[in-house]
């Protein structure tokens, strides 16, 4: 096992006032493993706590409690050398590539900037890496790009640099933090397809965060639904895009346009109203304000993650055999009646 968190929680504390604060989980008790060269996506709502999470990994932000566990080594106890080490071993690719590249420098200084940080090989050996990596994310010529600063490029160009900066050190782990959402649909596919091909050449392992439940359904071998700092609904990508078990997993795909003309006038089952606020959460499972399939209890009982298909679980309440701890929920048709009902 490459990365393990286990538990991890972060509390923030905000100001109410002159001279009160309030405490916001933006992470509540979350676990994840991630396995060398498997994918991971973290999908969810803005707000659900994702891009926390992604911080989290990174070592950007300590949890409050719980534990972050690398190739065995819990880097929240690392020392400053071992850190350096992680984060050469571990690279990021941020959401918005106008704030998180350097417009002061080129692209080739972007690239080689890493390689200069960790003092890796001489600078005939930086420009080579550096031409490689360009190479590799389809930004070439390498020379003309190279000698360009970020606002000479298209928003697809620069994401493909930040995709380039990450793989320069030629790192086990990439995080990548809504890689797509800031570039056109024409370019999403591409950079998408391009981060598949990367990861498969170099065996990397990737943690993809994104909202779009179609773009981890292409990307990700196993997904992670989470709301409101949990996770709610886990497991295999393709199963549990094909059976949802969550009502909110169910949501999240029903929220997905359809780009057959002849199903576009199917009833969607939208969720109405916005996601509660992580300062002050509902009390019991924290989707039941907005769960079209609440029963008694639901206010009240806090769900766990329960095994209901092989290796498919949720927190919720609609399976039989939450308030005994079982392991197996029930047939499809008994759910079906409980929602019906």
């Amino acid at each position: 096992m490459l990365l393990s968190v286990q538990n991890a929680s972060v509390v923030f504390h905000a100001r109410k006032g002159l001279f009160a604060s309030t405490q916001v989980r933006a992470l509540d008790g979350v676990s994840i493993t991630l396995d060398r060269r498997e994918s991971l996506s973290i999908v969810g709502e803005s707000g659900s706590g994702k891009t926390t999470l992604a911080r989290v990994v990174l070592a950007l932000q300590k949890p409050t409690q719980g534990q972050v566990t690398y190739d065995g080594k819990d880097i929240g106890r690392a020392s400053e050398k071992a850190l350096k080490d992680f984060r050469r071993r571990a690279q990021g690719i941020f959401q918005d590539p106008f704030s998180s590249l350097d417009p002061y420098m080129t692209v080739g200084q972007i690239v080689e900037e890493p390689l200069v940080i960790h003092r890796v090989g001489a600078s005939a050996e930086r420009r080579e890496r550096v031409r490689k990596a360009l190479e590799e994310v389809r930004l070439t010529p390498v020379g003309e790009i190279a000698a360009k600063f970020t606002h000479q490029l298209s928003g697809g160009q620069r994401q493909r640099v930040a995709i380039a900066r990450a793989l320069v050190l030629e790192p086990e782990l990439i995080v990548a933090d809504e890689p797509v959402s800031m570039v056109d649909a024409s370019s999403r596919a591409e950079i998408l397809y391009l981060m598949r091909e990367l990861q498969e050449r170099h065996a990397t392992a990737f943690l993809y965060v994104t909202h779009d439940i179609a773009t981890a359904y292409h990307f990700s071998q196993r997904i992670a639904v989470m709301y409101l700092g949990r996770i709610v609904e886990t497991g295999p990508t393709r199963q549990v895009v094909a059976n949802p078990l969550h009502p909110y997993t169910q949501a999240l795909l029903q929220a997905v346009p359809e780009p057959d003309p002849a199903n576009r006038l199917r009833k969607r089952g939208m969720l109405s109203g916005e996601p509660p606020s992580p300062a002050n959460p509902p009390s019991g499972c924290h989707f039941h304000p907005r769960c079209p399939y609440a029963f008694d209890g639901c206010d009240r009982e806090d769900p766990h993650l329960l095994e209901v298909r092989s290796a498919q679980e949720a927190a919720c309440r609609l399976w039989k055999g939450f308030d005994e701890g079982a392991r197996l929920g029930p047939e499809e048709g008994e759910v079906r009646g409980k929602q019906d009902a």
